[in-house]
């Protein structure tokens, strides 16, 4: 049986799906988001959730990796056959493997536990944003204060285009998490100019929000690999030990 709970009935808010076999932070994480608005349906099973996913679709999802009957990853396998809903993985700590893995299955982003909740919501309506934006719709969730601006951005063979957070190389499209363009945003909106990690931080998480400086280093790591998956002469974005990252577009 699902471990599913509907919250709210106004239509006029978006739904977010939660699975996880952690009941603690399905309860914790739906009394926050209900907190900002939207509506939750519970579920602590993989194979209950496809089902209800497939046949009643919520407007973005967070899945949970590891859970048992069927894990986080294999639900995103049978999902994405048949749909292109937003998702969001919570993955244990330093696993990158997880993570890398999730990017390639076709999740939208991830964040590691123990997570902030700021984050989480930070992130959840980031990419509402993004799928709002692909759908042509007008209003969205509540925005962020440091929305980035709306204008395309392109320097040398990178364009970015912020409103649905499209990314591509010489044409070629490079998918993205969040985080990531909104780090590379950071770099590319000013191109030679040396920011630090702080700064980094900064452009990709709201205020208040704790992580690890090394969390930067992974996300320009991902970045970098992503980019030379398309063009492996990349090295547009350049290491400046002891200082932070620029953008180059010669």
């Amino acid at each position: 049986m699902p471990e599913s709970s509907d919250h709210a009935a106004n239509s006029g808010q978006q739904v977010i799906a939660l699975v996880d076999d952690d009941r603690n932070i399905l309860t914790t994480v739906s009394i926050a988001l209900q907190a900002e608005g939207f509506t939750t349906r519970l579920y602590s099973d993989g194979e209950a959730a496809l089902k209800a996913l497939l046949e009643n679709p919520p407007d973005l999802a967070v899945f949970d990796i590891k859970m048992p009957r069927m894990d986080g990853m294999e639900l995103l396998r049978r999902l994405r056959q048949n749909s292109a809903l937003p998702v969001i993985f919570l993955t244990s700590k330093d696993d990158e493997q997880d993570e890398e893995a999730g990017l390639a299955q076709g999740a939208d982003d991830y964040i590691a536990k123990p997570f902030s909740l700021r984050l989480l919501l930070a992130r959840i309506r980031a990419i509402l944003r993004r799928s709002d934006a692909r759908a042509g719709v007008i209003n969205g969730p509540e925005t962020l204060v440091n929305d980035p601006p709306q204008e395309d951005v392109t320097r040398g063979r990178l364009t970015m285009d912020p409103a649905r957070h499209h990314v591509s190389w010489d044409g070629k499209p490079v998918s993205l998490t969040v985080t990531e363009f909104l780090i590379l945003e950071a770099l590319a909106v000013r191109p030679g100019v040396i920011k630090s990690r702080n700064q980094l931080m900064d452009a990709a998480y709201p205020d208040d929000i704790f992580v690890d400086d090394r969390t930067v280093d992974s996300h320009i790591k991902r970045m970098r690999r992503k980019f030379r998956a398309v063009d492996k002469t990349f090295n547009a974005i350049e290491t400046l030990y002891g200082a932070g990252y620029s953008f180059t577009d010669g």
